[in-house]
């Protein structure tokens, strides 16, 4: 099973491969920089060295890394779309400098100019992105939520998107459950998960599914809110992960979790859930 957390790269980088061991994950995934500013600081080359040969040490097959919190790659605003691009190039050339397999990204929003206009900014924030960087680390786009003004919640919007995509083969799609159930889509239900996955089937296409993030949803179906909660404490449920991380077209994947640390619990908690409801074959 291939399950970790979303680990800190406090101290240096290279600390997120043992604070992912310490928490037994078989995968992980990182910021690459702080999340919360537009300017990193450049990496040096002792650290990549030193990440590079900590996460052969460990074994890690695949690593995750998150693009930060402000870049909104699907902003009607020029000079916000300007640096959002800049911050993604930046990212893929980063990945690549670590060795990183795959950048995931949040579509963003179109702050009320309409999905249309988003999902043609996506597409060529990606697009020009890609055009800039040679890189094998796999750009992943997260759906969203079905927040007021946010695109990629549908799978339709993702196919349009992926329509426009010159290099599609450089990217594929990370789910979040949490987003999933927000946005409508009835993944708590056998019939509901099926019936998910057929629709992204049809839309995208299950080959392009690479990485899913397990978080269950304080909010109810069709909510568009955004908050974690901990596996089996919110409207998912234990038996709405039981069928999502056994399903055949799923449990092969790298599942991360970024549910909260609070007083009902933290990462070991809840990998300790997911490893509990995981059927071997």
């Amino acid at each position: 099973m291939l399950l970790g957390a979303h680990v800190s790269i406090s101290g240096s980088i290279a600390k997120s491969v043992d604070r992912a061991k310490e928490l037994g994950c078989t995968t992980f995934q990182i910021f690459t920089r702080n999340p919360r500013g537009w300017r990193a600081q450049k990496l040096k080359e002792s650290e990549v060295e030193e990440f590079r040969k900590r996460r052969e040490e460990e074994g890690y097959r695949v690593v995750v890394a998150h693009m930060p919190y402000l870049p909104n790659i699907a902003s009607p605003k020029q000079e916000s779309w300007r640096k959002s691009v800049s911050v993604l190039i930046e990212e893929l050339r980063r990945c690549e400098a670590l060795g990183i397999d795959y950048l995931v990204c949040h579509l963003g929003s179109h702050l009320g100019k309409g999905v249309q206009v988003g999902i043609e900014r996506v597409a060529k924030a990606v697009n020009e992105a890609l055009s800039k960087v040679e890189t094998r680390c796999v750009l992943l786009l997260e759906n969203m939520a079905g927040q007021k003004g946010s695109v990629g919640s549908r799978f339709e919007e993702m196919k349009e998107i992926f329509a426009r995509i010159e290099q599609p083969e450089r990217v594929g799609v990370c789910l979040d459950t949490c987003h999933l159930y927000a946005a409508g889509y009835d993944i708590r239900s056998e019939a509901g998960l099926e019936e998910t996955l057929r629709s992204f089937d049809e839309n995208v296409g299950l080959g392009r599914l690479k990485v899913l993030h397990l978080n269950d949803s304080k909010g109810g179906l069709g909510s568009g809110l955004d908050r974690h909660e901990h596996i089996g404490h919110g409207h998912i449920g234990r038996e709405g992960f039981r069928r999502i991380i056994n399903h055949r077209h799923l449990r092969e994947l790298p599942m991360i979790i970024e549910t909260p640390e609070d007083e009902e619990g933290d990462y070991s908690y809840d990998l300790s859930v997911l490893r509990s409801l995981y059927q071997k074959v």
